[in-house]
């Protein structure tokens, strides 16, 4: 019987197990983890591009004033941070062109005899500075200069001074120290025998506790106070063409690239890249001040990482800003992303329709309700109201015009009718469409008018939106509905669109009298027609928690009965233990997961039949399986809030389903890396060492099977949110590079509705 037991775990992951190379799961945590802390350190990045007494071009060296400021020197000069302003130091006549020049404590500049292409490094000695050049080593102290020695023909990269006054270089001989007699290579061997820094080290630095780091093309070595430690792709190390090495105060690390910047935070590295982080990828030098701010000298000018002191739930106020600012479309306030008519500029919003404003708006105002039943924030309670208004005009502005589907039917989108018709040659993509999928819908008009005139409506509504108006009604009226009116209101919209369904063999009907492209839920297609086939268990799945909702909602006992007639007769109950067609973690439709996330969620939250809870607990667990590695704090927190301290029972015996270590930790990592700004900025990884491809088979997709650049870290998992970008949580986490312009604007959502949630189920501390 255990035999048989595994071979059971082993339909939902196995796959998992043979992709990752492990033989079981990691261990489970059964226990409730203590509310994650609000207070956490925000990750900032600064450009001065539009700035214009700002440094432009290439700037190769900075150098730390004496008052807290930061000088720079690259392609126009000597410039000042100070204060918050830059400023431009200006050479003195008796400066000789084409020299050196260098700034002393007041900024006045002094000439040195050294060629202006020649120094890569200024560093603090003392009351002087080290100017450091490709083939030689000058001092500058008390008003003059010292010629240092340095062996000839020795290329320098980097020189660093230890606490105990040691000097340490990073050239072409390899790591050097200085002696009395000279400088000497420093032996560095691993475990292995390998010989380490022996040519061609390209940065060395000291750390805040006196550790000595290098960097070669071979990786990056830190000698410990227990002796070397050495860091591959292997280990984690994401990038090795350096240019240098920066320490700062908090034990931190930072190495630049010719391809972004890398983090050493005293357990891990992370990777900063692209103009999200750094006005160009070609970083020369960085300088950490006291207070952990990082400059970095780029190809194309200045820019810093900070990290800020903040709370989740001031984040979570900064994208609802955004999202009132800049996001909202049409008096209703249609929440989905922002083109910009400027790229980077937000005040240059341009919200248009997406083809799916209701999902969108659903998952955002799902949010608002979660955070109303945790905070009872008023704010929360009118945001929420308003997207319940939104949705309910969805399906409202598609009656009494002609032509006109059943009662009950949503619209997945809205336009006002000044704008351009967008039926106007839609006709033809459709047929086209067709030619590629046999089941598309070839009908005009594809977006009708509203009965007012008012507005053009979008039809063909797919399931993702149903997925998405009964995961928020359930939602509103458990935690926001709360006068009998309120209550109403929301069983009117709720019984309508159930209503529809029953009504039409479990179906989505459309305008022309037939199921719309993606809203068949009946058995007659789910479990009798083959072209239905990859949908039947999700969208069995579906229909089970729409007529959950319904009943809880309503009260109506015949929405019970339809459910049991579809697990009693039709088998739904065992179709929606396998609701996604996959190969293993990185494969399927990934739209099909948050779709399934919301739909677990509300079965076992409102489905008055506990006789397939296991079931249904059991599926949710397979299913979260597949998708532990993305991540995900929506799906680490839904499901969670359901299998924390469960097992369940079959007929093989009891087993648990509680997510497994570091679940709650990886949610937390996602929502505290969110960056601050959700534009569309382009990220690259597909060149990492610390990267591991997607096998041809592993990454194969239903609809897609090639493997275009597909990828995790060395951990297993997706790669960080700060080295990704998308607007929603259908985007493929696996993709490595990501392509945008900072030309569209992304919603909060992605922060908010898992944010919220796991406030509201105690996943994280409550605000103060």
């Amino acid at each position: 019987m255990a035999c048989m037991k595994r071979v059971f775990l082993a339909v939902g992951l196995g796959v998992w197990a043979i992709t990752f190379g492990t033989a079981a799961a990691p261990p489970a945590s059964p226990a409730r983890p203590a509310p994650a802390p609000q207070a956490f350190f925000q990750e900032v990045a600064g450009r001065f591009q539009a700035d214009p007494a700002a440094p432009k071009g290439r700037v190769s060296l900075l150098v730390a004033g004496p008052d807290g400021s930061v000088r720079t020197h690259g392609q126009g000069g000597w410039h000042q941070h100070r204060k918050g302003r830059w400023h431009p130091l200006i050479p003195g006549s008796g400066v000789p062109a084409g020299r050196f020049t260098l700034p002393d404590d007041a900024g006045n500049l002094v000439a040195s005899d050294l060629p202006k292409t020649s120094v890569i490094q200024v560093l603090p000695m003392g009351q002087g500075l080290l100017v450091v050049s490709t083939h030689r080593l000058d001092r500058w102290d008390s008003g003059k200069w010292t010629r240092e020695p340095w062996p000839e023909g020795w290329a320098l990269a980097q020189v660093a001074v230890a606490r105990d006054g040691t000097w340490w270089a990073a050239c072409s001989h390899g790591l050097v120290r200085r002696t009395a007699s000279g400088w000497e290579p420093e032996s560095v061997i691993d475990a292995g025998d390998r010989a380490w820094a022996v040519r061609s080290v390209l940065g060395v630095a000291v750390d805040a506790s006196g550790q000595l780091w290098f960097a070669s093309k071979a990786g990056v070595g830190c000698r410990t106070p227990k002796g070397w430690r050495f860091f591959e792709g292997k280990d984690g190390l994401p990038w090795n063409e350096f240019t240098g090495i920066a320490a700062g105060p908090a034990g931190e690390v930072w190495f630049t690239t010719s391809r972004g910047v890398i983090r050493w935070t005293g357990s891990r590295f992370q990777y900063r890249q692209g103009p999200r982080w750094l006005p160009s990828d070609a970083v020369s030098q960085a300088l950490v001040q006291p207070g952990g701010l990082a400059w970095f000298a780029t190809a194309d000018g200045v820019g810093f990482i900070d990290q800020q002191a903040m709370t989740l739930a001031q984040k979570a106020e900064h994208y609802e800003r955004e999202i009132d600012q800049h996001i909202r479309r049409t008096p209703f306030g249609f929440t989905a992303e922002a083109p910009l008519k400027i790229p980077g500029d937000r005040a240059s919003a341009s919200p248009d329709d997406s083809d799916n404003d209701g999902l969108w708006t659903a998952m955002y105002g799902a949010g608002e309700c979660f955070a109303y039943a945790a905070t009872r924030d008023p704010k929360a309670k009118v945001r929420a109201t308003k997207a319940f208004e939104a949705l309910r005009f969805l399906q409202t502005v598609t009656q009494g015009g002609n032509p006109s589907p059943p009662k009950g039917y949503v619209a997945r989108t809205i336009r006002p009718v000044e704008g351009p018709d967008p039926n106007v040659g839609r006709i033809e993509g459709d047929r086209e469409e067709a030619k590629r999928d046999g089941l598309w819908k070839v009908y005009e008009p594809r977006w009708p008018k509203s009965a007012d005139g008012r507005w053009y409506w979008k039809s063909d509504t797919s399931s993702d939106e149903l997925d998405g108006h009964f995961f928020f009604h359930a939602a509103y009226f458990e935690h926001v509905a709360e006068t009998p009116e309120e209550k109403d209101r929301c069983r009117e919209v709720v019984r309508d669109l159930a209503d529809h369904l029953m009504s039409h063999g479990f179906n989505l009907v459309d305008i022309d009298g037939q199921p719309t492209r993606w809203g068949r839920f009946g058995p007659d297609s789910l479990n009798r027609d083959e072209r239905w086939a990859a949908e039947r268990g999700l969208n069995s799945l579906s229909i089970l928690s729409y007529l959950a909702v319904a009943g809880q909602v309503t009260g109506d006992p015949k929405y019970l009965e339809a459910y049991r007639e579809l697990v009693d007769r039709h088998g739904y109950a065992q179709n929606l233990m396998f609701p996604k067609v996959q190969f293993g973690p990185g494969s399927g439709n990934h739209s099909d997961d948050e779709m399934a996330f919301m739909c677990f969620y509300n079965l076992l939250r409102y489905g008055k039949d506990p006789s397939i809870t296991d079931r249904v607990r059991y599926s949710f667990y397979a299913y979260w399986a597949m998708e532990a590695p993305e991540r995900n704090p929506f799906f680490n927190f839904a499901f969670a809030a359901h299998a924390l301290g469960k097992d369940i029972r079959n007929v093989w015996g009891e087993f648990s389903v509680h997510p497994w270590d570091g679940w709650h930790e990886d949610a937390m990592a996602t929502l505290r890396g969110f960056p601050l700004d959700r534009l569309n900025w382009p990220h690259q990884n597909s060149h990492r060492l610390d990267i591991v491809r997607l096998s041809r088979q592993q990454a194969r997709d239903l609809y897609d099977p090639r493997d275009e650049g597909r990828g995790h870290a060395v951990d297993g998992k997706v790669l960080p949110v700060e080295n990704r970008h998308f607007e929603h949580w259908n985007t493929d986490p696996w993709r490595l590079d990501y392509g945008g312009g900072g030309n569209v604007l992304g919603s909060g959502t992605v922060f908010l509705l898992p944010y919220y949630l796991g406030l509201y189920h105690g996943f994280i501390e409550k605000p103060r």
